[in-house]
């Protein structure tokens, strides 16, 4: 089974990416948050840095581009390569509603016509690999059928389906029956993304969808940064390598990030999820959450290591979501 990371906006970036690699199981792709294409071809500081060779040093790195013009989405390709990216990856599932709006993201799932005009365009002039990662609807999982014929008719070098539509975000279940059909009507190799937290959770799925040979983790492994590990060693996290992550994630964001305004904002993200990983763990996850000063934090921090221990995965099925 090859194991990816999905791009999470605000939580996935090179930093968070070499932590992970280092501390636990290097996956076999990471996908960056998206870069928002533009008719320069232009990238943004943030977005640069974030894929800068050097940031990303023996990782397999993934640009992800989130656009509805194939003008912009060729230019931004044609930046990416020449920073040695040979593959880039189309954001079709971002369900922002301020994304959405724009027709981008899982909004484009609905300008069918447009969507076949703009792959066509594409792949008719890119020598990059393009994968696409998708949702299967704006509105209604009966759409993902006409989304297959479309995708059928262009070799992509996977599409990764998150089996949700754009309207659910992330509530409710996979469909996993829609799923199952694109496995068997696809030309192309799929990749599955979607509320696999466990690994009891990714041996129900690897059960259910034997044929299968790729997944990708998203909040998962946000909330256990070992979940790689796990599923691929069966080797559950242990407290003192996950501070020792911690600490070097506040380490590296405190460097690269100006006040610690900025550097608390980056941390309690992720504690949005990683504090599902502890027992009883309301108190803490507050004193987390309400810290305005760098030593207020580290104080909670270490007190909630220090004192709690961790559930194997209990707590994380009902993972909530910030949208």
């Amino acid at each position: 089974m090859k194991l990816y990371l999905a791009p999470l906006e605000g939580l996935t970036g090179y930093i968070y990416r070499n932590n992970q690699a280092k501390y636990f199981s290097p996956l076999d792709k990471y996908f960056t948050p998206f870069i928002a294409a533009n008719q320069n071809g232009k990238l943004s500081s943030r977005e640069l840095n974030d894929i800068l060779p050097e940031h990303n040093q023996a990782l397999n790195v993934v640009p992800q581009i989130l656009t509805n013009k194939s003008a912009d989405f060729l230019l931004t390709t044609e930046r990416l390569q020449s920073y040695g990216y040979e593959e880039v990856n189309l954001n079709l599932g971002c369900p922002s509603g301020t994304v959405v709006s724009k027709n981008k993201g899982s909004g484009f799932l609905s300008q069918k016509e447009d969507l076949n005009r703009f792959l066509e365009e594409v792949f008719s002039r890119t020598t990059a690999k393009v994968s696409i990662k998708t949702r299967i609807g704006k509105d209604s999982p009966e759409e993902f059928a006409a989304l297959m014929d479309i995708y059928n008719q262009y070799p992509m070098e996977e599409l990764i389906i998150h089996p949700r539509i754009q309207k659910d975000y992330y509530r409710n279940t996979p469909n996993m029956e829609v799923f199952k059909e694109a496995l068997a009507t696809s030309k192309n190799s799929i990749c599955y993304n979607g509320d696999i937290f466990t690994l009891e959770q990714y041996k129900t799925f690897v059960k259910e969808c034997p044929t299968v040979e790729k997944v990708m983790l998203g909040r998962g492994i946000i909330a256990n940064p070992g979940l790689a590990r796990e599923i691929l060693c069966n080797q559950s996290l242990d407290k003192a390598t996950f501070k020792a992550y911690h600490d070097q994630l506040y380490k590296d964001y405190r460097e690269v990030l100006s006040g610690a305004k900025n550097v608390l904002f980056k941390l309690k993200e992720q504690w949005f999820y990683m504090s599902h990983m502890f027992e009883d763990v309301d108190k803490y996850a507050k004193q987390i959450r309400k810290s305005q000063k760098l030593h207020d934090y580290e104080a909670a921090v270490n007190q909630l290591f220090e004192e709690k221990a961790l559930l194997e995965g209990a707590g994380l099925f009902t993972l909530p979501s910030k949208t």
